[in-house]
């Protein structure tokens, strides 16, 4: 450990030197084959965070020293009679609820050793008197209840009258406890609530961190680490050199559109070193104060960055626990993502899988440098109303629509929306295309679909068959609406396609400029496909894709593929590809790539690595 805090110190001086990542070169897209150079290279990216960190505020501005700036020293041994004492003074005002908890928690373990018997004390008190909401998300919870196991085991034997909760140590500790284990169980056996997410990704990989860095409990300890790499495999299969792709249970207004502008990226940047970090690397701060705890395995690093041939990869997820309006509490989400060098596109089956924030698909083309494009296409039935809201919050109905805006969500009620799911909406993906169908009653608030067509696309072209030519970077999209459309500014550039019929869809078919002679032999190629639409009585497309693949799509049935009833409830696994392979139930994760196996046994606890023949 001392040789490990040594050599983090001399990379620490490094990186207080160079340029922070999120504004130097975009990091290389090279494997690294040597293993001691993998594990260099992440040191000196967890140096880079925290010193960078620790120097944004200077010991002579003590009252700009912040948690997130306490954390930072306090990784490196710095400062610490500075971090004691702004500690004392930042615990008399306590806020954030459980995003206080988890900072407080890092702090209370990295200054084990170096905060003052005060500081301490003042952290103590802090936790007795301020009462944190648990919240009502999956991600809430499971900073919550990690926050409160840790705390509980640093203060063990204490009763009752010592916690905001009024339940001894004990009692907290084993509340947690139970509650970590529970969700673990679910989320390997039926899938994640909040999965795939662009910035609460971290909110999942900070807790099983902290738990596999500092749980005394060798069970919880090894049950952190397995859902770490479980929940850092599941991002690294669906990332384009680094860039969260395809569909996602929560994103935001900024993300959905600038794919790389999310926490994601400094997570891939950190594990896998293929893509810049965020201005500031948000809340990968978090991550590495306690990363050097953990060495991300070679199989889920050559999953992320060593691709070798297109491929598709399956998910079956769950949605959030469902309050009203609807007789199923988790609903399954089935999730199908196709990926090249060149581009990807991914998707869910439609329908309201998550409130508010929900991302049903979308294509991502690949960039030199992401950072400030908008290299994504995709549309949605833009939708809104009590009915969601009450389907998976608690609130009453009278003012959640209203009051939405006002919580980080400005784009909620607008009817030039990019971002939420519908009930009115229908999905079906097969290799690189999607069809996209919508049924929607008359008088709902909204009935249109939203279609974004960025301002970093090189060529948009409308052509006299009805298709829309588009090309990104290296990507061919083809994208067919069924019914008429106009075109709206967005703010900040690009187009909004706005098609106002009820019964309507969208058909989308990409390729890589690579497969093609030139620009006007990939347009003449989609004109040729057999292409038969309809929207009445209900909308329904018969296409036969580039991949030579007969998709049969009506709103309201099943869809087939050249012949065969699509069954999603037999057919989807919890995970299944060539990379990632979990049976439903199982609590079993295989990975692969190459010769590398390595299995997750969530039943018996074990990791198990294997060399294939």
């Amino acid at each position: 450990m001392k040789r490990l805090f040594l050599s983090l110190l001399a990379l620490s001086a490094v990186a207080g030197r160079a340029q922070p990542s999120f504004s130097g070169p975009v990091p290389p897209l090279t494997v690294v084959n040597n293993a001691a150079d993998r594990r260099a290279a992440y040191h000196a990216r967890i140096a880079e965070v925290l010193t960078w960190r620790a120097n944004v505020v200077k010991s002579t501005e003590p009252e700009k020293v912040g948690l997130a700036d306490i954390v930072g020293k306090l990784a490196l041994r710095q400062d610490a009679a500075l971090c004691s004492a702004r500690l004392i003074e930042l615990m008399k005002t306590p806020s954030g609820d459980m995003f206080w908890m988890f900072p407080v928690t890092c702090i209370s373990y990295l200054g084990r050793d170096q905060l003052t018997p005060e500081a301490k004390a003042a952290v103590r008190e802090a936790w007795r008197t301020y009462m944190p909401l648990r919240g009502d998300t999956e991600n809430h919870w499971a900073m919550y209840y990690t926050s409160l196991y840790l705390m509980a085991q640093l203060w063990p034997n204490e009763p009752g009258e010592r916690w905001f909760t009024g339940k001894s140590s004990t009692e907290n500790f084993q509340e947690a406890r139970e509650y970590l284990i529970h969700w673990m169980g679910l989320t390997t056996t039926i899938g994640q609530g909040e999965y795939d997410c662009t910035e609460y990704l971290g909110e999942y990989t900070i807790p099983m961190l902290f738990l596999a860095s500092w749980a005394e409990d060798s069970v919880i300890r090894q049950r952190g680490r397995m859902m770490l790499e479980y929940v850092l495999a599941d991002f690294a299969v669906e990332t384009l050199n680094g860039t969260y792709i395809g569909s996602h249970a929560r994103t935001t207004d900024v993300a959905v559109l600038e794919k790389w502008n999310c926490l994601a990226s400094s997570l891939a940047w950190l594990f896998f070193g293929n893509t810049p970090p965020v201005a500031g690397y948000s809340w990968g701060l978090y991550v590495a104060a306690a990363a050097r705890n953990f060495d991300l395995p070679e199989v889920i690093y050559r999953i992320a960055v060593d691709r070798s041939a297109n491929y598709t990869h399956y998910e079956k997820k769950r949605t959030r626990h469902r309050w009203r309006n609807s007789d199923v509490r988790n609903a399954p989400v089935y999730k199908t993502t196709y990926l090249t060098r060149d581009y990807a596109i991914g998707s869910d089956q439609g329908g309201l899988l998550q409130p508010i924030q929900q991302h049903s698909w979308d294509v991502t083309w690949a960039l030199d440098d992401p950072r400030g494009k908008q290299n994504t296409l995709f549309s949605l039935q833009a939708h809104y109303g009590t009915h969601e809201l009450m389907m998976y919050f608690t609130e009453m109905p009278d003012y959640m629509p209203a009051s939405v805006t006002f919580q980080g969500k400005p784009s909620y009620i607008s009817d030039g929306k990019l971002l939420g799911g519908s009930p009115h909406e229908q999905l079906f993906q097969q290799d690189d295309c999607v069809i996209q169908l919508t049924d929607v009653p008359a008088g709902e608030t909204f009935e249109h679909i939203n279609g974004f067509f960025s301002k970093d696309l090189t060529r948009l072209e409308e052509d006299a068959s009805g298709w829309l030519f588009a090309q990104g970077g290296r990507a061919y999209i083809a994208y067919r609406p069924l019914s008429a459309y106009e075109w709206r500014p967005i703010d900040g550039g690009g187009k909004r396609l706005r098609s106002a019929a009820r019964q309507n869809g969208t058909v989308v078919q990409v390729a890589s400029a690579a497969e093609f002679k030139s620009w006007d032999d990939f347009k003449a190629t989609i004109r040729a496909l057999p292409l038969e639409m309809k929207t009445a009585p209900k909308p329904g497309v018969t296409f036969t894709t580039l991949r030579g693949r007969k998709l049969e799509c009506t709103y309201g049935a099943a869809p087939r593929v050249d012949g065969r009833t699509i069954d999603y409830a037999k057919e989807w696994k919890l995970f299944k590809g060539p990379y990632l392979n979990a049976e439903p139930g199982s609590g079993t994760l295989t990975m692969t790539h190459g010769k590398l196996k390595r299995v997750l046994d969530f039943n018996t606890l074990t990791i198990t690595d294997a060399v294939l023949p």
